[in-house]
């Protein structure tokens, strides 16, 4: 699912300030909330939406984040617990009116649980994905909260996909360096995430401590071009070779130089295949295949012996 994007939900522009913020969330928590939509869970869905929006956009560093990485950068980096963390529901229903004791806690109801006590805050548990819905993130009873997950983007190489590798990263952890390794398996895909659990950012009250997640970017290859596990390579043949057949030498992934016969007669374009000298599946057995495509090159500068045996390939038919 990718991010929401929250000045739309909101409908003010990305260049609103904090009270034109504050102004479009209050006429659209006065539309559509549940005490004037009884029974509408429409509306009580919207209701939620525009207060998580608000939630991010009120916030300075929250909407820095967000302005910064994006709709979907944002939502693999804040869990919903870190969106409405800090966030004090009590004080904004009474700045907008809501005031009251089924105001006070509106949330908790909408949400399943409980707000913890009278100052109105939001307290969630821990559990399940890290991006957990936030149906089920409240309790009643404050609780220790889950660190923010992180997020590292790591470059690979095609020779570490082709034989996977094991990577020391280094990554900053509340002002301090942190590393740890990390096994890349082989056969990996750009946008592929892995999982490190508990690496990420400490918990807050005794909570457990984040996720980091390693961002998978394999970077373009000087010869070869990746197609899910196959490898394609092009090898340049001049006009003779290609008429008459030759043998070539192929460079493979894995570093070898293997030999393919080209028969006579090779047109241009053609490809020829070797089979299981891709890439390796990914978590199964086997690899893909290497295509070697030939491309005929038709030379722009003859000496006077060459045209005139050109001449002479013209004059019988070729």
């Amino acid at each position: 699912m990718s991010g929401k994007d929250y000045y739309k939900i909101l409908g003010v522009a990305k260049s609103a300030s904090a009270d034109e913020i504050k102004k479009a969330y209050r006429k659209l928590a006065l539309k559509y909330h549940p005490d004037r939509n009884k029974g509408d869970k429409g509306a009580e869905a919207k209701f939620k939406e525009i207060s998580e929006a608000y939630a991010v956009l009120s916030d300075t560093e929250k909407r820095k984040q967000y302005d910064t990485f994006g709709a979907d950068g944002f939502k693999n980096r804040f869990s919903q617990e870190d969106i409405f963390r800090g966030f004090d529901f009590g004080s904004i229903f009474r700045e907008f009116g809501f005031g009251g004791g089924r105001s006070d806690n509106i949330f908790s109801q909408i949400f399943g649980g409980g707000m913890g006590g009278g100052q109105g805050r939001a307290h969630f548990h821990t559990g399940g994905g890290p991006f957990q819905s936030s149906s089920q993130g409240f309790q009643g009873q404050p609780r220790g909260l889950k660190g923010q997950d992180l997020v590292y983007e790591l470059s690979l190489t095609l020779e570490d996909v082709a034989n996977g590798a094991e990577k020391l990263i280094a990554y900053d952890l509340g002002g301090t360096q942190e590393r740890v390794s990390v096994k890349i398996p082989a056969g990996i895909r750009s946008g592929k995430k892995l999982r490190l659990p508990d690496k990420g950012r400490p918990g807050i009250q005794g909570g457990p401590p984040g996720d980091l997640y390693i961002q998978i970017h394999v970077l373009d290859h000087p010869l070869f071009k990746r197609e899910q596990d196959d490898l394609h390579i092009r090898r340049e043949l001049t006009f003779s070779a290609a008429v008459l057949g030759t043998e070539i030498e192929v460079p493979t992934i894995d570093g070898k130089r293997l030999k393919l016969k080209v028969p006579a007669g090779t047109q241009n374009s053609a490809k020829f295949r070797m089979r299981e000298y891709g890439l390796p599946h990914m978590g199964g057995n086997g690899r893909g295949d290497q295509f070697v495509e030939i491309r005929v090159t038709v030379p722009k500068d003859l000496n006077s012996k060459q045209k005139d045996l050109i001449n002479k390939l013209a004059e019988s038919g070729l």
